[in-house]
Parts: C-alpha cells; structure tokens; sequence
C-alpha cells in the first residue's frame, strides 16, 4: 500500500511554453479531467514557466503530454529550492526508495540543464552539473540513447530585460515526457492541401480540442465549418467529424482559390482531402450546405462536441438565407422590381444565440460548447458572453487582435436537458437574451483600422521619410 501511495503521490512538474498564455491553464485542466484528475498546484503562479503539481500518477502525466500543445515537457520533481544548497537540501530528503530504480549500475543515464530566460555557456553547465555528485547515480552516462533522462532546470523570470545573476528557482527531475508541439508544425495551414481565408491556426485549433475533451469515437460537430481546419484537429484524436457552412463553394471546394499562387481550387480540394492528407479520412462523416440559424438535426442529443469558428463579418460575411417572411415590405424610397435576396445579414448576437440553443438540444449530457466570440476591447464586460439556461461557463480565454479588438476562446459544458421554462428564461432573463452590442463589432473594427491609419499618416511626414 505504501509503494502504491508512493507512486501516485509524487510531485510532478510541467514546463509550459510561453505563447497562448491565456489558453494553458484550461487545456490543462480539461485534459486532467478526461482522466478524472483535478488541477492541484503547489505555490502557482499561472504567469510561470514551470507547474508543480500534485495528486497525479506518471500515466496521468503522459496521458496529458499526450495531446497538450501548451505544455513542453513533464518531469517527475525529485526536488526544488532557491539556491543549490537548498536544492541539495531537497533532494536528500527524496525517498530513496523511488530514485533507486533509475540510479542502478545496469542503466544508463544523462543529465541535461535547461535554463528558461537565460543562456549559459558550456563550462557553467558542467560546473552545475558536476554540483550534482552528491546524487548517487552508479550507472553510466550515455549522451545519444540513455535509459533515463534527468533534467536541471532553472527559472531566470519572465523579463527578458532583467536577467538576475542566479535563477529565481530551480528544479531537478527524472524526464517522463514531452508534449505534442510538433502538431502544431506537422499540420500547419500553410502545408494544409485545402485552406481558406479564414483558416484556423493549427496550433489554436488542437487547443480548441483539448478544451472540448475531444477523444476517440466522439461525433464532433463544426456549424461554420469553413475548410475544416477544426475538423482535422478533433479527427487526430480519434472523433468522427462532420458539419456545415451556407457557403456553396466552400463545401464543395470550388471556386477561386486563398493561395497567391494559384487563381482556381483543384479539383481535389476539399474537407476530406484535408483529412486524408493526415491519414484520418476513415474518421469523416460527411459536411452539408446549410444555414446555421435554421434546424435540420433530428431532435436529440447527437454530439459529444460542438466546436467552431463563427463569421464576424470582417473576412467572412455573417450571412443567413432569406425568405418572403423575412421582409414585411421594401423600403419607401425603393422603386424597382420586388425582390427576395438569397441572403440576408445573420447580427452576430443572433448568431451566438442560435449556437448555444443548438448546443443546448443537441449535445449529450456534459459534452462540450467551444467557440470564438469577437471582441471591442474598450467595451468588454462579462455580460457580453452570451449565456444559456443549460449550458455552464468554464473558461474564457482572450486572444489580443490589435490595440481595439481581440477575441475570446469560450468554453462550455451541457448541465441541464432544455426544458418548457427554459424559452420564456430566454425572452425575460436578460443574462440569456442577446447582447446586442455585438453587431457594432464589424463598424467598431473598421472605425479602429480607419482610425490608426489617420494617425500613422500624421506621424509620416511628405515626403515618406520617418
């Protein structure tokens, strides 16, 4: 029981990157959760580079290090402190009984020295390293295929101005794994065979997956599906895939091309053959031509996901289908031919409250809303999330677009079935009602771009010169 405790109990130690600041802490969070684990840090601070956490086994660990994209590398802590004799401290009082496995004679091993926001030369990390002899490591070391891999690490702060002398902190650990950031490479959109305008950013995408706890055998839902660049993250952990756009050529993969290079799409340019470009296309269900504000699902709770990107009318139009019940009577001052418009303006307040009623009816019982919402930074307040009587806030991650605009990851789960109440709580609730200050997001952006371009035309004298 003793040794069991001792393997489950230990302190591990995640070094995360240093970009999508915002977005680390969730996915984190909702990958433990797929394992039933919860986010329990020692002294965090979610600014660092480096995590301590406990109440986790090493599969949970590799579990993690799995799919993150937010996280480096994984450790399992032998011991910590601010200055190498309290290091030295730490890890004497390590059990000796979890080392002994990895310092045998008939292993090899290799200690490497990772120094975040500072660059040491040679000599000082053989010198920090030779300051490790107190540890009794019996077997030898082999640089190229060593059996274990231990790690010192050291965090010189976030400043890149303000390098001090010695480290804030420093930690000493046996490597268990590290994460999948080459995804972010592997499935880059400019290597994607089919790609749009407003393709999603490989690395965001595989994150939006992660935050929907997306895993193998879901049936993983996109409304705006686009080129599918969502679709390709959630297919590479196993979900099958399926969705819809209203526009014609883009489900079906014709018309002019996003490429500089190239004037027409190919005839083989579509969602699937983005699939089965990465080897996934066995987990694509099909992509339909339809308008997101109209039902065409069967009623039922259908998707273990909903994952999306909706237009905000800057790149993409924000379009819905129309109809002679759409529009009463033409306007007073319109004297031509009477004519019903194949689309009509979608506001973005409509469109996020059409998304979470969809979310609403159609996802199983704590499955996962995770979606983009565009944002006027000098106007954010909360109440501008749109909300729903069934579905739960977890997260809201920003990503800063300019100086004016950003937009946020919101990321949400299913508690409750709709029920009866739950359409007038819409209608008299104001926290479920749209927030109608969305549909200015389209003016306010342009106003803001129209704006900075005045001022950098004032900064610029005559005659070009700065």
């Amino acid at each position: 029981m003793a040794l069991r405790c001792s393997r489950t109990c230990r302190q591990y130690l995640l070094h995360v990157a240093q970009d999508n600041i915002d977005f680390r802490l969730p996915e984190i969070t909702s990958l433990l959760s797929i394992r039933g684990k919860s986010f329990d840090p020692e002294n965090f601070k979610e600014m660092s580079p480096f995590w301590r956490l406990n109440g986790l086994s090493e599969d949970d660990i590799r579990t993690v290090m799995g799919r993150t994209v937010c996280a480096k590398s994984a450790f399992e802590l032998w011991g910590h402190g601010k200055t190498m004799n309290e290091l030295k401290s730490s890890l004497l009082k390590y059990p000796t009984e979890n080392m002994l496995p990895f310092l045998g004679a008939e292993s090899t091993y290799k200690i490497n020295v990772y120094t975040f926001n500072k660059t040491l030369i040679f000599k000082d990390r053989l010198n920090k390293i030779d300051a490790l002899d107190f540890l009794s490591f019996k077997g030898k070391v082999n640089l190229k295929d060593p059996d274990h891999v231990f790690c010192l690490l050291e965090d010189y702060g976030t400043d890149p101005n303000s390098i001090p002398e010695e480290p804030f902190h420093m930690y000493f650990g046996r490597w268990i794994a590290d994460g999948k950031r080459e995804l972010i490479r592997s499935h880059s959109v400019k290597k994607r065979h089919f790609i749009g305008n407003t393709s999603m950013d490989a690395g965001l995408s595989f994150i939006m997956a992660n935050h929907a706890r997306v895993k193998e055998h879901d049936l993983v839902c996109d409304p705006f599906v686009g080129t599918g660049s969502l679709l390709v993250a959630c297919s590479h952990y196993g979900a099958y895939v399926c969705g819809t756009d209203i526009d014609y050529n883009t489900i079906h993969g014709i018309g002019k091309s996003s490429r500089k290079s190239q004037k027409w799409r190919g005839p083989d340019e579509n969602i699937r053959a983005n699939l089965r470009q990465y080897g996934n296309e066995k987990q694509y269900v099909d992509v339909l031509v339809s308008d997101a504000s109209k039902p065409i699902w069967r009623r039922g709770s259908l998707f273990d996901a909903v994952i999306t990107d909706p237009p905000y009318g800057i790149r993409e139009s924000t379009r819905r289908t129309g109809s002679h019940k759409d529009i009463i009577r033409p306007p007073e001052d319109y004297y031509g031919e009477s004519h019903v418009p194949v689309t009509l303006e979608y506001r973005l307040s409509d469109i996020f409250t059409d998304l979470l009623n969809f979310a609403a009816h159609h996802l199983v019982m704590g499955g996962r809303l995770v979606y983009w919402l565009p944002i006027y930074r000098p106007e954010y307040c909360e109440e501008m999330i749109p909300m729903n009587p069934c579905l739960s806030l977890l997260s809201n991650c920003e990503q800063v677009l300019s100086t004016h605009t950003s937009r946020r990851l919101i990321t949400m789960e299913k508690t409750k079935e709709p029920e009866e109440e739950d359409a007038l709580a819409q209608l008299t609730d104001p926290r479920y009602g749209p927030y109608e200050g969305l549909d200015s997001f389209r003016d306010k952006y342009f106003s803001g771009v129209t704006k900075r371009n005045k001022e950098e035309e004032l900064r610029t004298p005559p005659d070009g010169r700065e």
